[in-house]
């Protein structure tokens, strides 16, 4: 009888694939190092830019001066391993007894039954647990630290006890150690190729691949809605949409997303398209499509984007419809650009944004949750040196700052589907949208950063100066929606709640559930997240909260009714290029297509 062997088992097969993988290894390595002395020699390398270090010490010195706050959370901790033994014991005697911490079904880490059935991988969850919390009660409960510094060490704590996970480890993981047994070991083999191959697509650095990127095609099988663009300036493309019924409301409506991203996130396929959406219900719809800047456009700055983005593309609609009145959305920091633009038109008494919409928008910064983990004097100083070299301010990098905002779902899990269990990424667009990052000119970066984040000027009167003009949002009088989401990390609600009681008009604010993608890009089909609703603006979040009354499904129907109210003039339909513009490119366009990496 012949003996067979699993690929992984096979001698012949292990030997080449281990000789594959040194070879890999060996070239990577070599590279990085050739990198490394081409960046000179290591002692002026700034081994901590985050400035991590010097928030460790300063815990350190404030825990040495009063340590008995250090001693009663180990004595708590030791408590709490003694009642995890005697649990461990009861359970291995076949007793009954109760988890000192309990399975919580919504952590993804540990949803493999194993770590309830299996006694030794139940005792390995409950300690890491426990551990992680005594981590994060002597983060928490040093006294007297600037909040900056608290906020930064218990953002990288988490960073830290996140990354110790058993499930992220071959030996503790129980759904590892099961494929490695019913694969011989391939899936080790195959993971290992899966690790040289993204650390090859990041030259050197881990490039995590999310998704099945060659299953998607921008214009091909996403972003998809028909169109034109009918504009183009160095900065922006504009698209108008094709119409899909015999009469249209007859103001326009122009989105500005962000820049951070490319536009289609709003059309990723046409079941979950606001873009298609917002046409079949009688929008004239238009798209500022941003560009993926080099280093010559390294001197542009936020006035810049104002003035080449909105003007620009209120002067092109006015031509293509012969409109001079709009409706606006802008998302994320299109929606702080559309904020600062609207109070620099009420300074030059320009009127030709009738209503505004601002998707999950912060105008005040001053709690803008944990991206200001990333924003110290020492951080933006490393940045700017590092944008002034090449102009921008790569997109992998600024991917990377979003992912570890949740790094369980967007780092680790990657790493235990693709270099654990020897998988593959399962194609989705939502996260080769992720994965498809834009750059960021150093000037405008820089800008942004230090005006909002760090001074949080465009939330004080007269603060903040775009093209010379100082801005007051309170002059803003244009009725504004804002839309804000329940999960939101990156602009958290509360705080985007103060930005709708900042502007001097009618506003409604609207709160849906889920985070800042998966709350907006929600269709009325889908089914999913409800939302709450008010009908004024109380003086707190808080308070509104309270007041507020909760409604199934998407906020989507909720904008139409408002936004229809302010106008609901209709006429015939407008095709692109029927206009004063003519068609420059089919829909999607061309600098959509213009990738990062």
């Amino acid at each position: 009888m012949t003996e067979t062997h699993s690929p992984a088992t096979d001698p012949v097969q292990l030997a080449r694939g281990m000789t594959g993988v040194a070879h890999r290894a060996q070239r990577l390595v070599a590279e990085w190092l050739k990198r490394q002395a081409e960046a000179g020699a290591p002692g002026a390398l700034n081994l901590d830019p985050l400035n991590i270090g010097g928030a460790f010490m300063e815990m350190a010195s404030r825990l040495a001066a009063s340590p008995d706050k250090l001693i009663k959370a180990q004595l708590g901790f030791w408590q709490d391993y003694m009642t995890l033994w005697q649990h461990s014991t009861r359970r291995m005697m076949g007793l009954e007894s109760e988890a000192p911490i309990p399975l919580d079904p919504r952590d993804k880490r540990f949803q493999d039954s194993q770590w309830n059935d299996n006694e030794i991988f139940d005792f390995i969850r409950q300690s890491y647990l426990l551990s992680a919390r005594f981590v994060h009660d002597v983060v928490r409960q040093v006294d007297g630290l600037p909040p900056k510094t608290a906020q930064k060490l218990d953002f990288y704590a988490r960073q830290f006890v996140d990354a110790m996970s058993p499930s992220n480890f071959a030996m503790t993981n129980p759904q590892v150690l099961r494929k490695t047994v019913e694969t011989g070991g391939d899936n080790l083999i195959r993971g290992l190729n899966n690790l040289l191959r993204d650390l090859e697509a990041g030259q050197g650095k881990l490039h995590i691949k999310m998704t099945d990127s060659e299953s998607f095609t921008v214009g091909d099988n996403i972003a998809v809605t028909p169109g034109a663009v009918v504009f183009r300036n160095e900065l922006m493309e504009l698209i108008q949409y094709n119409p899909t019924t015999p009469e249209v409301l007859q103001r326009p409506l122009v989105i500005f997303p962000p820049w951070i991203n490319k536009f289609y996130i709003l059309d990723l396929k046409p079941k979950n398209s606001f873009i298609r959406w917002a046409v079949s219900q009688g929008h004239t719809v238009f798209v500022a499509s941003w560009v993926n800047p080099d280093e010559r456009l390294a001197d542009k700055d936020f006035a810049d984007y104002m003035k080449q983005g909105v003007f620009a593309a209120l002067d092109a609609i006015e031509r293509a419809t012969g409109e001079r009145q709009v409706n606006a959305i802008g998302y994320c920091l299109g929606g702080t650009l559309l904020a600062s633009t609207l109070g620099y038109m009420a300074k030059m008494g320009d009127h030709r944004i009738e209503s505004a919409t601002f998707l999950v928008t912060l105008t005040d910064f001053a709690n803008a949750g944990e991206l200001g983990v990333f924003i110290d004097e020492e951080q933006l100083r490393g940045l700017e040196e590092k944008m002034a070299q090449r102009g921008y301010l790569e997109g992998s990098e600024m991917a990377t700052t979003f992912n570890m905002l949740r790094a369980n779902d967007l780092i680790w899990s990657f790493v235990v589907n693709n270099y654990l269990l020897g998988n593959e990424p399962f194609p989705f667009d939502l996260l080769y949208w992720n994965s498809d990052s834009t750059r960021m000119p150093a000037a405008m970066h820089s800008f942004y950063l230090r005006n909002m984040y760090q001074d949080n000027k465009l939330a004080q009167p007269n603060g903040l100066a775009l093209d010379g003009v100082k801005i007051d949002l309170g002059a803003v009088t244009v009725p504004a929606y804002f839309l804000s989401c329940r999960e939101d990390h990156i602009a958290p609600w509360m705080s985007t709640y103060r930005g709708a009681k900042m502007l001097g008009g009618k506003n409604r604010f609207v709160l849906a559930a889920s985070g800042h993608i998966a709350g907006v890009v929600n269709p009325p089909e889908g089914g999913k997240y409800n939302h709450f609703v008010h009908d004024g603006l109380p003086a707190t979040a808080e308070q509104w909260f309270e007041q507020a009354t909760e409604v199934a499904g998407s906020w989507w129907p909720d904008w139409q009714r408002w936004v229809t109210a302010k106008a609901r003039k209709k006429v015939p339909a407008r095709v692109p290029g029927d206009g004063a513009l003519s068609v420059l490119a089919h829909a999607p366009g061309t600098y959509v297509k213009v990738r990062s990496v």
